[in-house]
């Protein structure tokens, strides 16, 4: 695959997540999947998935940097959302809060096999401290 191909996957990817389109994650996401180097395959992946939607209603991805060199892809999603209780062991209970995560992807034969994720958790404590209510750039 090309990088511009392989940006497009990615796309495709994150209008997947964002429609919940679930029967059609296997489309983009490898039965063998892994994440954070624990195989979880594409049913904990989705189910993975289906948790965070439940805890954030509002949750949409948002790209804000994309890069690919094939067969990786790495990539900075920003969030803005309003979950619903606590959220990565944080009480947010329904304020808004706004962070990034920071994540990259090993691409095989066209769909995601492995994922590698770094959310910003210090940029949610802080807006709950009322230390401010963007992420920045940390």
């Amino acid at each position: 695959m090309t990088s511009e191909e392989l940006a497009g996957v990615y796309r495709g990817y994150i209008a997947c997540l964002n429609r919940q389109d679930w029967p059609r994650l296997g489309e983009f996401v490898a039965e063998t999947v892994e994440y954070n180097g624990a195989r979880i395959g594409l049913a904990g992946y989705r189910d993975m998935l289906e948790r965070d939607f439940e805890a954030i209603p509002d949750l949409a991805f948002k790209i804000a940097l994309l890069a690919c060199d094939p067969p990786q892809i790495a990539s900075r999603l920003d969030f803005d959302c309003t979950p619903v209780g606590t959220l990565f062991d944080l009480p947010v209970n329904g304020r808004r809060v706004r962070f990034a995560e920071n994540v990259f992807y090993r691409v095989r034969d066209g769909r995601i096999a492995e994922v590698w994720s770094v959310i910003d958790k210090g940029a949610i404590a802080a807006q709950l401290r009322g230390a401010g209510d963007a992420p920045g750039g940390a």
